[in-house]
């Protein structure tokens, strides 16, 4: 179940309509995309054009997925609990909050279905896929999943 685009743009125009990057650095990362692959948000991260916060933004922007920035979050260890430590290092995520049978997860890509599939398998839950940084997540995950 993919939510429907709220604006019919692609995350390098969005950057380039917020001001984030110009249309040099667009270029850019878009010949490093072609040349090695990989994701353009990540690429202009890691050439120091973009912030994670920028890209995350964007994406909640393009796809209508909510934006949410994890260190407001405390997530208790019964929620933690739900998902593997595997598993949330795997695809990126970590579980927020349960409410009855719907599972709240913040991720980098919300895109990645089989990643929902596997973690709606898993759980028994239907997910409510939110956005956050990778870095975000990365810290989430080994404060949750230390003992992993």
């Amino acid at each position: 179940m993919r939510p429907k685009r709220i604006i019919n743009k692609q995350l390098g125009e969005l950057l380039l309509d917020r001001g984030v990057i110009n249309q040099a650095q667009l270029e850019k990362a878009l010949s490093i995309q072609q040349e090695k692959g990989g994701l353009l948000g990540m690429i202009l991260v890691g050439l120091g054009f973009a912030k994670e916060e920028d890209i995350s933004i964007s994406l909640t922007a393009q796809y209508g997925f909510p934006y949410l920035p994890l260190g407001n979050y405390k997530v208790s260890p019964e929620v933690a609990a739900i998902i593997p430590g595997r598993v949330a290092k795997k695809y990126l995520l970590v579980p927020i909050d349960r409410i009855g049978n719907d599972l709240t997860l913040a991720m980098f890509n919300p895109l990645d279905t089989r990643a929902i599939e596997d973690v709606e398998l898993l759980s028994g839950c239907s997910v409510q896929a939110f956005v956050s940084t990778s870095s975000g997540i990365k810290r989430a995950i080994e404060k949750y999943y230390k003992a992993e």
